[in-house]
């Protein structure tokens, strides 16, 4: 038994692992004579029959073989992206792994030349972007700073999408089977769910930040360890390193965390209050040294995120009402093999927040599961978590098949600190973990039934499994072929003319849905400075104000953009053209480039020429060399 199992099973206060009967936490399900300490992997203290040890795998073999197929799993819904990862991107909301692969290269910055981590000028030039606020990954792109630099950012994103599922579902695993269930199958069947759940499914292709939650399940066990605890403080420092770690993946996801444990705990001492008494102690004494020591590595960090330059409070209207449908609770998600993407059209804000969608059978189940097993606390207290952050991830307003809308709870929190950055339809990836953590107890329940015929059992439980699971198997994601970034990017052209305190300017001009020219600076490492782009940012650029997409409103992008969308060149008016070159010198703009091959490039071109003069081909773009117009020396 390893140190944190022996304290887990010294003072009684309930976590996962314990093997709650009818007696409460602690009681063992086993048969009198086979009883073995709750909270272990394996029965410990105990001898094997000879036919034991050689039918069963050594622990290492089984869990590499798992590690194995959770890759292939991993490489097999990204296989789409693998096929050439520059060039291969999701047919919606293209804006999001543009964004990733720009903070992929910052953090390429950061290592190799020691620039600021967490504020850069060197997008939305001049104001910049606070990326603290903006969800940086400097947790993942340091680590991936070799594959940026060898192979690009492209390659950096896919990679991190493929570890994303694949790890995430091994520590699920890695936990589960040993302080949580016994049965392996029933660790396999959880940390399958939780690392290739529809949710999971829904992030991948746009969000590697939001499905690498391979930290997760050891904060979750490090609380419910602190709960009886023998060493509080060394307990303390540890969850305040993953903590801390984890506040540099996804803060978002860090807070969900906290929230769920919270209302777990609650939960379980709600039904059982005598339980408090042993665990206020170490609990209390482990978190606050966590809040100390996590605080104190974070507090910079935070104090930009939340009061630094370009500092925003509360999300873009935009996505502050965000809620799913009552019925995504039961389709399967679009990702999977019984998904429907015209079916699911109204059920969630968009594709890339499917955040339930479990089906029908997996819900059944679920609730199966639940009713099953009433008698265990945990089982209750895991139910109440999940309920409970269901109806909040229906937003502001609750609605059946989009169809008679009513008000939700979620509408009392929505402007809590905190509460007023959140995403409500994310909610839903709480209740996910809860459904695959009731899967695993469930699986190790019926495969531990002293039963006469245990066959018959199991059968019964792979047949529900199949019927459950099979319906949202992961498919490989769908992706489209992008346009490839220029020649004139890659092989350097533009350096000749583009200082180092100067811009270049793509056209169509940086912005929410116009992101290429966030790849091609992520291409040389953020080589050069560009205006606008796709990140959350102050509205009108007041620090402090609530939060919108892009930077300051620019008269010359939103002219652009209306050429770009309709493919009709517009005669810019007198005012419209002082505007444009007011921006422009407001840049620092060196050069504006657009692709031969962009999308309406003919009225792109057009329009411009109207703006600042003719333009020159060189390579496989078109160039306007505006330094005299900015007041640069050309």
């Amino acid at each position: 038994m390893n140190g944190s199992a022996r304290e887990a099973s010294a003072a009684g206060t309930p976590v996962p692992g314990e093997r709650p009967g009818p007696d409460g936490p602690g009681a063992s399900t086993d048969q009198p004579g086979t009883a073995t300490p709750a909270g272990t992997a394996t029965p410990a203290g105990t001898a094997e029959r000879p036919a034991d040890r050689h039918r069963r795998w050594p622990t290492w073999r089984r869990d590499l073989a798992v590690l194995g197929v959770f890759l292939l799993a991993g490489v097999w819904v990204t296989s789409q992206i693998w096929l050439n990862p520059a060039r291969r991107v999701a047919p919606l909301y293209s804006s999001d792994p543009a964004q990733v692969q720009y903070f992929l290269a910052h953090s390429v910055r950061v290592v190799l030349h020691g620039e600021f981590p967490f504020f850069t000028d060197r997008l939305n030039y001049p104001d910049g972007v606070n990326l603290m606020a903006n969800t940086a990954i400097l947790g993942l792109g340091i680590p991936m700073v070799p594959i940026t630099l060898l192979f690009g950012p492209a390659v950096s994103f896919v990679t991190l999408v493929t570890l994303g599922l694949a790890g995430t579902a091994y520590a699920w695993y890695y936990v589960l089977s040993r302080h949580v269930v016994r049965v392996p199958l029933a660790a396999m069947v959880g940390g399958w769910f939780l690392g290739f759940s529809p949710a999971m499914l829904s992030h991948a292709n746009w969000h590697p930040n939001i499905i690498s939650q391979f930290l997760l399940p050891f904060i979750v066990w490090r609380v419910m360890v602190l709960t009886r605890s023998r060493r509080p403080v060394r307990d303390g420092l540890l969850l305040a390193a993953l903590v801390t770690y984890q506040a540099f993946i996804n803060e978002e996801i860090l807070l969900f965390t906290a929230l769920a444990c919270g209302v777990f705990l609650l939960a379980v001492l709600a039904q059982q209050p005598y339980r408090w008494r042993t665990a206020w102690r170490p609990l209390g004494i482990g978190l606050a040294v966590c809040a100390v020591v996590a605080g104190s590595l974070l507090a910079y960090p935070l104090y930009v995120q939340f009061a630094g330059p370009q500092a925003y409070h509360g999300l873009s209207d935009a996505v502050r009402d965000y809620g799913n449908d009552l019925a995504a609770f039961v389709n399967p998600g679009t990702a999977t093999l019984g998904g429907n993407e015209r079916g699911n059209a109204n059920l969630a804000p968009n594709y890339s927040e499917e955040n339930a969608f479990f089906g029908w059978g997996l819900a059944l189940l679920t609730v199966a599961i639940v009713i099953w097993l009433r008698r265990e606390v945990i089982v209750r207290a895991l139910a109440v978590t999940g309920l409970l952050f269901a109806v909040l991830s229906l937003g502001e307003r609750i609605s059946y098949w989009h169809r008679g809308a009513v008000w939700g709870p979620w509408d009392l929190l929505v402007r809590a600190p905190l509460l007023d950055a959140v995403v409500p339809t994310r909610f839903g990836l709480i209740t996910s973990v809860v459904i695959g953590l009731l899967l695993a107890l469930g699986v190790e329940r019926a495969w531990r039934l002293q039963v006469g015929d245990r066959r018959v059992v199991r059968r019964v439980a792979v047949g529900a499994l199949a019927i459950a699971l099979v319906p949202i198997l992961p498919i490989p994601l769908t992706e489209i072929t992008r346009p490839a970034v220029p020649l004139f990017i890659t092989s350097g052209e533009w350096k000749p003319y583009v200082g180092e305190d100067e811009t270049l300017v793509p056209i169509p001009v940086p912005a929410m849905g116009h992101t290429h020219g966030m790849r091609w600076a992520a291409a040389t490492n953020l080589g050069f400075k560009i205006p606008g782009g796709y990140f959350l940012a102050p509205r009108n650029g007041n620090t402090g104000d609530s939060g919108r997409f892009g930077g300051r409103p620019s008269g010359v992008g939103e002219l652009l953009d209306e050429v770009a969308t309709t493919g009709r060149p517009v005669t810019p008016t007198e005012r419209q053209r002082r505007r444009a070159q007011d921006e422009f010198r407001h840049w620092r703009a060196a050069i504006l480039v657009l692709p031969l091959r962009e999308h309406n490039a003919d009225a792109l071109r057009r329009t411009v020429e109207q703006l600042v003069g003719p333009a020159r081909q060189q390579s496989d773009v078109w160039v306007w060399d505006v330094r005299p117009i900015s007041g640069r020396t050309a």
